[in-house]
């Protein structure tokens, strides 16, 4: 126990989990314990078995290596199998077998589109179209000609239509307006 005991004092035991490299602790054998076994990285139990653990099998690392590389050439196998399958699927797309085939299919909606316009517009211009020949239906049926024809006739005086009896005087001039023309009469 004395042979170990450097490996119980403190300083040591701080150095050691202070140490940035990595540090195996064998120190003594199996059934020997220090502090420096607690602070290490990893203890072994025996001087011989802390070289077996800090070189490592060169057989296991190339078996390892090995097998890295074998699952990296199926996974790139299976992505470069992936990226063909995506490839055949966008070219069999319909943009690429027929492109002119969607400007086709817009032209066709645009036409749509316009020949509604088209409608609409006519619609609207028969609408207005009817609503003016009503207007105008409704002004001739007031109108002061429409009343000439049927046998009436606008009296004036003074170029100012009379309205009533009470506008005129005995021996007044007036203006009779017919269809056919005008004629001057005198009031008696």
């Amino acid at each position: 126990m004395e042979d170990l005991w450097p490996f119980n004092e403190e300083i040591v035991a701080e150095a050691i989990y202070e140490s940035e490299i990595p540090i195996i602790s064998a120190v003594g054998h199996e059934t020997d314990f220090t502090i420096s076994d607690f602070v290490a990285d990893l203890r072994a139990p025996t001087p011989s078995a802390a070289a077996e653990l800090a070189v490592a099998d060169i057989e296991q690392i190339e078996n390892k290596l090995n097998s890295y590389n074998e699952r990296m050439k199926i996974s790139l196998k299976k992505k470069v199998e992936y990226m063909k399958l995506r490839y055949e699927k966008i070219k069999m797309s319909r943009v690429f077998k027929e492109p002119l085939l969607r400007i086709n299919e817009e032209y066709i909606t645009l036409d749509t589109k316009i020949k509604r316009l088209e409608n609409i517009i006519n619609n609207k211009l028969k609408d207005d179209k009817l609503r003016l020949v009503e207007s105008v239906s409704k002004l001739e049926t007031l109108s002061p000609l429409k009343t000439l024809i049927r046998g009436y006739s606008i009296t004036e005086k003074d170029n100012k239509i009379i309205k009533s009896v009470n506008d005129l005087n005995t021996n007044d001039i007036v203006n009779l307006n017919f269809t056919d023309g005008k004629v001057n009469a005198q009031i008696l």
